[in-house]
């Protein structure tokens, strides 16, 4: 099937790859022509919107791999060369009430619109990437060669225990979760539950990282709590090691822990990290979500805060805390001793 491909990020460029390795026709375009033209030995590059549309066989189906922000402007500038019964994908992280509005908006003009949550990230042009899509099912159905090459497969993964049948296609690893925005929808759900499982993989091996604090001088002052049973932290623990147990049959096994080995593995002091962490939206979404719905997240809020600290967010509400302390009790500021 001949498909193109906007956006030629880490995403994108992998989809791509990935499409051309399951013997599909892929249009690539690009701001950046050396990303074009990484491809080009077994792509059809473009070097515009305009060479980028007339080199795609009508009905068109161009899927959009692009930040979020970006959607809008690109829906826009692509309107002009698109046709009545050409399909847009948009495959990145965009609000599920925008793809709602959208697909409202160029039905009317006879462009299908499809929302496809796309998780697998830089690993996924080797092991797949898990759809999660939204839209008109005509629009879905003719994408599905699209879909199943994307998707990782059945592979040697068992059946889930008691599911006897096979409803649609989840086990392949895409879904047609519903009508337009239900794949962003379950995206930003799933991103939120991302947020939760990393925080709690953190914070569990912070306090192994910790678990030697008992060797260390204790402090005779006023300002810190002292450490009433420092024989019970005596442990210098090998976190690569204790990653590599857990990912053996444990009950918290992930793919998630598996990066997590990998990533002590490479540098155990994760030197090279300052822990900023990033968000790109589909956390606040999700509690946005929870919060008109009346639903309780307090493990995907905590988590979704817990970035916002570690950019330094908090920093004057901390310097705060210190004021306050000041004032009331005259308490200056002590350092840690790591």
């Amino acid at each position: 099937m001949q498909i193109g491909m906007i956006g030629l990020g880490r995403m994108g460029a992998n989809m791509a790859a990935r499409l051309l390795k399951g013997q599909h026709q892929c249009v690539v375009f690009d701001h950046s022509q050396k990303k074009v033209e990484a491809l080009s030995k077994q792509a059809v590059g473009a070097s515009s919107l305009a060479d980028f549309a007339k080199k795609l066989t009508k009905p068109r189906a161009i899927w959009m791999m692009i930040p979020g922000a970006s959607v809008e402007q690109l829906i826009l500038d692509l309107l002009p060369h698109l046709d009545p019964g050409d399909i847009l994908i948009d495959g990145g992280n965009s609000h599920y009430a925008d793809a709602v509005r959208r697909a409202k908006q160029l039905a009317a003009q006879k462009i299908h619109y499809i929302d496809c949550g796309t998780s697998g990230g830089v690993i996924g042009l080797e092991r797949g990437y898990c759809l999660m899509i939204g839209g008109p099912a005509e629009a879905v159905k003719r994408l599905s060669p699209v879909f199943k090459t994307l998707a990782p497969g059945v592979g040697d993964i068992p059946r889930t225990a008691g599911r006897t049948i096979s409803k649609g296609t989840s086990e392949e690893g895409y879904l047609h979760c519903g009508p337009s925005g239900s794949g962003h929808f379950v995206k930003m759900v799933h991103n939120g539950i991302e947020y939760g499982l990393m925080a709690a993989y953190a914070e569990g091996m912070d306090i192994l990282a910790h678990a030697n604090v008992g060797h260390r001088e204790p402090s005779h002052d006023a300002e810190t709590t002292p450490l009433g049973n420092p024989e019970e932290f005596q442990f210098d623990l090998d976190l690569s090691e204790i990653a590599e147990v857990w990912r053996r049959g444990s009950v918290i096994a992930s793919w998630l822990l598996d990066l997590t080995a990998a990533a002590l593995v490479k540098d155990p002091t994760l030197a090279r990290f300052e822990g900023r962490v990033s968000d790109s939206g589909e956390g606040r979404w999700a509690i946005k979500a929870a919060i008109d719905q009346a639903v309780p997240v307090p493990v995907l809020s905590a988590a979704l805060y817990s970035r916002f600290s570690s950019r330094g967010n908090a920093e004057f509400a901390e310097k705060l805390l210190s004021a306050m302390r000041f004032e009331f009790g005259g308490h200056e500021e002590k350092s840690d001793s790591k």
